[in-house]
């Protein structure tokens, strides 16, 4: 069964990679480009929730950073 799950989770990074590529033309290079862009817009999502739940009162859990 986890056989069946991996290969399903490689069939969609591959179909997924299949559109980004062909997004940007079949430039990979373009392709790398946007998605270090959207990876560094992610990231600076990350650090502002992470600011706001800084700025929550103790008595909430707080998430562990990932990073």
């Amino acid at each position: 069964m986890q056989g069946i799950k991996l290969n399903m989770a490689s069939k969609r990074t591959e179909i997924a990679i299949e559109k980004i590529v062909a997004a940007c033309d079949g430039n990979m290079r373009g392709a790398l480009e946007a998605l270090l862009l959207v990876n560094e817009h992610l990231e600076a999502e990350l650090h502002q929730l992470y600011a706001a739940i800084s700025s929550v009162p103790h008595k909430i859990p707080r998430f562990k950073s990932v990073h």
